[in-house]
């Protein structure tokens, strides 16, 4: 039998050793990488839709705000450019009333802004029927054509008070009689960062409990007793209330993204009488100023894992580094 000389059959095995030192430190710094990308991943939320200087509004509309009965509303109230208000002598307001003036008009462009931002946001975190009744869901983003509501919708905020939550309806928003929007899990301002926004049109049906500011393209209608703790903003319609209440929660105010596109210096003319086009784009002074839409990834807290993570992929790659090293001398002795 031949057998391999000594010296030959003993480099084999340095060179074993020296490819396990180099594999291992490899292994190690790509988990802790991809541990990393996982630990960011999971620190992204949803950023809260930046209503601007609509935020102090309850109630804003596009053409005209029509009460009747003894309705209640806390926060700010304004409509432009039809700037008609009836049944206001049964109104109980706490807040200023600003009917046409500049601070509504500049509330009605920011309006504009936060639509398209909560219209832009997505991919959708789950599918939903258009009926919400008997759902029980967690911050995210949902959509669908048409959204309804005949019963009880639970939000559960999973014990986040900065919970955002954002529906996308296509076209319409109709709520039945005595349906609810509860909030579990969340805090005093959970309240603030639900947002609707609506193709078309909403009305929220008699005795029902609304939750969130909702934005609707045209009209929002509120039917006898109806309550919301948020607000109602209509882009080109009338808001029409019967009996409510109305209860902005006095959330801070977050910017709105400005214009990426220039100014336009061209005046838009609206005709009278509210059946004119987008007064979004119209700035107090005449200048139209398209909204640009934007929209980024809050995180909700700085992960420690973060730090640790990111120290022992560092820590990986050195003992990279010297474990090649090691094994070229010993495969060169």
């Amino acid at each position: 039998m031949t057998h391999l000389p000594a010296h030959r059959s003993s480099s084999y095995a340095p060179r074993r050793r020296s490819g396990a030192l180099r594999s291992a430190p490899l292994v190690v710094a790509v988990a802790c990488v991809l541990a990393l990308l996982g630990a960011s991943t999971a620190g992204a939320a949803e950023a809260p839709v930046g209503l601007g200087t609509a935020t102090s509004f309850a109630v804003l509309a596009g053409a005209g705000i029509t009460n009747t009965g003894a309705t209640t509303i806390t926060g700010d109230i304004g409509t432009f450019p039809t700037t008609s208000q009836t049944g206001f002598g049964t109104v109980v307001q706490t807040g200023v009333n600003h009917a046409g003036d500049a601070v509504t008009q500049q509330a009605k462009i920011d309006l504009v802004t936060a639509f398209d931002d909560a219209a832009g946001r997505g991919p959708v975190t789950a599918a939903v029927p258009v009926d919400l009744a008997g759902q029980v869901l967690t911050p995210g983003v949902y959509g669908n054509g048409t959204i309804e509501l005949s019963g009880a919708l639970t939000l559960d905020a999973q014990g986040d008070p900065d919970a955002v939550f954002v529906f996308q309806a296509a076209s319409t928003l109709i709520t039945a009689s005595a349906s609810t929007v509860t909030i579990i899990n969340g805090g005093a301002t959970t309240a603030c960062n639900i947002f609707w926004k609506v193709g078309s049109s909403a009305t929220l049906g008699s005795g029902s409990s609304f939750v969130g500011t909702v934005m609707a393209q045209a009209s929002i209608s509120m039917n006898s007793s109806a309550v919301v703790e948020g607000r109602v903003l209509a882009r080109t319609g009338a808001v029409t209330m019967i009996n409510n209440t109305i209860t902005n929660t006095g959330c801070t105010a977050l910017p709105t993204t400005p214009p990426t596109t220039a100014p336009v210096t061209t005046p838009v003319t609206t005709p009278g009488g509210g059946s004119g086009g987008d007064t979004g784009t119209t700035v107090p002074g005449g200048a139209a100023a398209p909204p640009g839409l934007d929209r980024t990834l809050a995180f909700t807290g700085t992960d420690p894992r973060l730090a640790i993570l990111g120290g022992a992929t560092l820590l990986a790659g050195a003992a990279l580094l010297v474990a090649s090293r090691t094994g070229r001398r010993a495969v060169r002795g």
